[in-house]
């Protein structure tokens, strides 16, 4: 389900915006909460919606790349900062502008990870 089929090399993936990766990590983390919480359950689409977003909004990946980054190559964690620093022109409704930047770092790193191919460091992070 994660495996894409052409994958990027390390140097492609990190040649894209930072912003652009925590685009792609940001579906990738929906997908895998989406059908973590639908597989095996007869819930109302309503109520699995709120299981995920809880998973997704940013305080709650905010805090989740915190007791990650130890583990972060030294590459994931350039991707991770260089994601986090960038200029963002949005705002998250339900969290602080720092939380907000730790979770585009946390997405980047998703997507940078899903894009060439690392499907088993991805699951790391997922998990």
């Amino acid at each position: 389900m994660f495996e894409i089929s052409t994958k990027l090399s390390n140097k492609e993936a990190l040649a894209l915006p930072p912003l652009s990766l925590a685009f792609i990590g940001d579906s990738v983390q929906s997908l895998y909460e989406r059908s973590v919480v639908t597989i095996g359950s007869d819930l109302p689409t309503g109520k699995l919606h709120k299981m995920v977003t809880q998973k997704v909004k940013a305080v709650s990946q905010a805090d989740k790349v915190k007791t990650l980054m130890e583990k972060m190559t030294p590459e994931e964690s350039d991707l991770f900062r260089r994601a986090r620093n960038c200029k963002i022109h949005t705002s998250a409704k339900h969290a602080e502008i720092s939380e907000y930047r730790y979770a585009s770092g946390y997405e980047a790193v998703l997507g940078f990870l899903y894009l060439t191919g690392q499907t088993e460091r991805l699951f790391e992070f997922l998990n």
